[in-house]
C-alpha cells in the first residue's frame, strides 16, 4: 500500500513530467539541426552537376542537349520518387529513411566522378534522383510529428534554409574544387560531403517522440480515428493542394533555370569566369537563407497565419529578379549580382510556401508527406522539362563562326520568364483557401 501511495505522489508525477519536457526539447533540436543541415547536405550531392556544366561541354564530353537529357533524369525521377516517397515517409522509420537516401545518393555522386559513358551518367543521375527525394518528406514528417501546431509554420521556414545551405556549399565548395582538380572532383568532393551527412542523420535524426518513449506532440492526430490512407486519398481529391502544385511546378521552372543554366548563362551571355559565374548563383542561394528562414515567421506573426499575401510578394520578387538577371546590360556586376539578391530572396521564400508549407497546410497531419508529394511531382517534373528544353534551346540558338560561339537566348528569356508570372497567377487561385 505504501508503494502504491509512492508512486501515485504528486510530485514524483510533476518531476518525470518536467524531465519528459527537458528530454523532449533535447530531442526535438537535434531532429531539428540534423532534418535541417543533412537535407543542406543532399542538395550539395543533388546539384554538384550544374556547377560543372561548362567544363564539360569545354572538354567535349557532353553537349548542352546532352546535359539536359542527364539533368532531367535526376528530376523526373525524383518527381516520381517524391510522390511515392512522401506517401512511404508517413509510414516509414524517418531516421532510416533519410539516412539511406542520402548515403546512396552520396555514392552515386562517387560513381559520376570516375564513369565516361554518356548513357552510365543519365542512369546513375537518375538512381541519384529517386533517392534524393527521401530527404525532404522525412524532414516535413519529422515537423509534423515533434512540433506543434503553433510552431510548425516557424520551424518549416527555418528548415527550409537547407535548401540554400546546400546551394551555397555546392556553388562555392565544389566550384572551387572543381576549378583547381578538374570536374570530376566536383563529383568526388559532392559525395565525401554526402557521406558526412549521412552519418549525422543517422546519429542525430529521431523517427517521432513515441519512438522515444515521450507522448505525441500534436494530440488531435492520436484521437483522429481516420487512417492514414483515408487521410492522404482526401488529399489526393483535394484541388487547392492540386493549384498549389501547379504553381509550384512553374515557380520550380524559374528556380532550377537558374540553379541549373545559370552558371552558364553568366559565363557565356556575360563572360564571367567558372568561379565568378558560381559566385553570383552563390549570392541567390545565400540571400535565400534569409528569404526562407523569414517565411514561416512573417505569415505566422504579420498574416495570422495566412500564406497568400507573402506568396504573392514574393511571387512578384521573383518574376522581377529573373527579369533583371536574363533582361540587365553585360558587365554590369552591381546590376547582376542585385538580381541574385532578389531572386534568392523571393526563391528562398516561394520554395516554403508554393513548395510546401501551404499545401501542408490544408492537408491533415496524418497526410504531410503525402501533401508534400504531390507538389514534389509536379514541381520536379517541371523541373525536368525545364532542363531538357533549356538545353535544346540554348544548343538550338547558338551559332559557331570560326573559333568563337555566338548565343541567341531570346527564347529562354520568354520562357523563364513566362514561367515565374504563370507561378503568380495559378498561386492567386488559392488565395481564400491560404
Amino acid at each position: 500500500m505504501l508503494g502504491y501511495f509512492k508512486k501515485s505522489n504528486p510530485s514524483s508525477v510533476i518531476g518525470k513530467e518536467v524531465e519528459q519536457q527537458k528530454r523532449y526539447k533535447t530531442l526535438k533540436w537535434q531532429v531539428f539541426i540534423s532534418a535541417t543541415i543533412g537535407y543542406g547536405l543532399y542538395y550539395v550531392c543533388r546539384l554538384s552537376l550544374n556547377v560543372v556544366k561548362k567544363p564539360i561541354v569545354d572538354s567535349g564530353f557532353l553537349t548542352e542537349s546532352q546535359l539536359g537529357i542527364v539533368g532531367s533524369a535526376l528530376f523526373f525521377s525524383y518527381a516520381i520518387g517524391k510522390f511515392t516517397n512522401g506517401f512511404l515517409a508517413d509510414y516509414s522509420n524517418i531516421r532510416r529513411f533519410m539516412s539511406f537516401g542520402l548515403l546512396v545518393s552520396a555514392l552515386a555522386n562517387m560513381v559520376m566522378g570516375f564513369t565516361s559513358a554518356f548513357l552510365f551518367f543519365t542512369i546513375c543521375w537518375g538512381v541519384n534522383g529517386w533517392v534524393q527525394s527521401m530527404g525532404a518528406p522525412s524532414s516535413v514528417v519529422s515537423l509534423s510529428r515533434w512540433y506543434k501546431d503553433k510552431e510548425r509554420g516557424s520551424f518549416y521556414g527555418f528548415w527550409s534554409t537547407s535548401h540554400n545551405i546546400g546551394e551555397a556549399i555546392t556553388y562555392i565548395l565544389t566550384a572551387v574544387i572543381a576549378s583547381y582538380f578538374g570536374w570530376r572532383w566536383g563529383f568526388r568532393v559532392a559525395a565525401l560531403v554526402g557521406m558526412l551527412g549521412a552519418l549525422l542523420i543517422y546519429i542525430f535524426f529521431h523517427d517521432s517522440p513515441e519512438s522515444k518513449g515521450l507522448p505525441p506532440v500534436n494530440r488531435i492526430v492520436s484521437s483522429n480515428k481516420t487512417t492514414t490512407w483515408q487521410e492522404q486519398k482526401e488529399a489526393l481529391q483535394n484541388p487547392f493542394i492540386w493549384l498549389l502544385a501547379l504553381s509550384s511546378a512553374f515557380m520550380y521552372i524559374s528556380r532550377y533555370a537558374v540553379n541549373s543554366w545559370g552558371p552558364y548563362y553568366f559565363e557565356t551571355a556575360k563572360g564571367y569566369s567558372l568561379t565568378e559565374a558560381n559566385s553570383l548563383v552563390a549570392i541567390s542561394a545565400v540571400c535565400g537563407i534569409l528569404g526562407t528562414a523569414s517565411s514561416g515567421f512573417i505569415s505566422d506573426k504579420f498574416f495570422k497565419g495566412h500564406r497568400n499575401m507573402p506568396a504573392f510578394i514574393y511571387g512578384l520578387m521573383n518574376v522581377g529578379g529573373i527579369s533583371l538577371f536574363l533582361l540587365g546590360p553585360q558587365g554590369v556586376w552591381w546590376l547582376d549580382a542585385l538580381s541574385m539578391v532578389i531572386f534568392g530572396l523571393a526563391i528562398g521564400a516561394l520554395i516554403c510556401y508554393l513548395g510546401g508549407l501551404m499545401a501542408v497546410d490544408i492537408a491533415s497531419k496524418k497526410a504531410s508527406g503525402a501533401a508534400l508529394g504531390i507538389v514534389g511531382i509536379m514541381s520536379y517534373a517541371a523541373a525536368g522539362i525545364q532542363d531538357i528544353a533549356s538545353g535544346f534551346l540554348i544548343e538550338g540558338n547558338k551559332t559557331v563562326i570560326g573559333d568563337e560561339t555566338i548565343y541567341d537566348f531570346t527564347s529562354i528569356t520568354f520562357f523563364w520568364i513566362g514561367a515565374a508570372v504563370m507561378s503568380v497567377l495559378l498561386a492567386l487561385l488559392t488565395w481564400k483557401k491560404t
